[in-house]
């Protein structure tokens, strides 16, 4: 969406100031670590931009609280597997032979937003090091969360979402859906029989820039709208508007242990 789009769209400009408000009255509090998901475009215009988002989000959670997005770098990946778009068979080993390795302080997000993108630069933000999936944090429990990323399963029991799931985590949806819940892949990597295929990435190993393939969990997001509409069936969650965007606020516990039986239910 241009900003003109946006500008025409908006009421009246968004602050810092306004965002907190907004974030106080959907739920968020002091202390809370929030997984933040998120599309600039749909809260209005904002003086500050992605910056008055990003401050308005510590300051709301305080000192305490922590606040932790993806920074998805989904390029760094088996070329031959890609669709959105493909690239040409006689592309692939010139991509695995140049593609620059991974590093926390360097690589930047793939479609992950602008908000997201401006977090991982954002001072005291702490980055995990991984070369598709890796997230961002700031806060009291930030370098727990994203500390010893495993590479496979990214998603897995010792990674960010994991410890966000054990930390009691909240999920912010700002102006996206659950198409866009990272969580929900928590459901998908507890299945008894999870599909694996052969992911690799560029990293740096022994100090050296290498490809290095590995065992991936397929992951499937086509249904997470599904079970978004299923969960809010049967739970009330906390949901408004930050500016202009539809917003939701939800434990991340209960909604992986739902997503968890539907997927084993209604997933062949």
């Amino acid at each position: 969406m241009s900003e003109a789009s946006v500008i025409q769209k908006s009421i009246r400009p968004q602050t810092k100031d306004t965002l907190k408000e907004d974030f106080q009255k959907i739920g968020i509090q002091k202390g809370d670590i929030v997984l933040v998901h998120s599309s600039m475009s749909q809260i209005g215009w904002i003086a500050g931009r992605e910056i008055a988002v990003i401050e308005a989000l510590i300051e709301t959670v305080g000192e305490e609280g922590t606040i932790v997005m993806p920074s998805f770098s989904g390029e760094n990946s088996q070329p031959e597997l890609w669709q959105n778009p493909p690239v040409p068979a006689d592309w692939v080993s010139v991509i695995k032979d140049y593609m620059p390795p991974f590093e926390c302080d360097k690589t930047p997000t793939r479609e992950m937003g602008k908000i997201a993108e401006a977090f991982w630069h954002y001072p005291q933000v702490l980055r995990s090091y991984h070369p598709e999936v890796s997230f961002s944090a700031r806060g009291k429990m930030a370098n727990m969360i994203v500390e010893k990323h495993p590479l496979s399963p990214g998603f897995g029991k010792d990674s960010p979402l994991q410890r966000l799931y054990d930390l009691n985590a909240h999920v912010l949806l700002l102006g996206v859906s659950y198409d866009h819940c990272t969580c929900l892949h928590l459901a998908e990597v507890w299945q008894d029989y999870p599909q694996w295929y052969t992911n690799g990435a560029a990293i740096i190993e022994n100090g050296k820039c290498v490809w290095k393939e590995f065992l991936e969990i397929a992951y499937d997001d086509s249904d997470f709208l599904d079970i978004g509409q299923a969960y809010e069936s049967q739970y009330h969650i906390k949901a408004g508007t930050v500016g202009l965007a539809k917003t939701r606020y939800l434990e991340m516990k209960p909604l992986c242990d739902f997503a968890y039986e539907w997927i084993k239910v209604n997933r062949q």
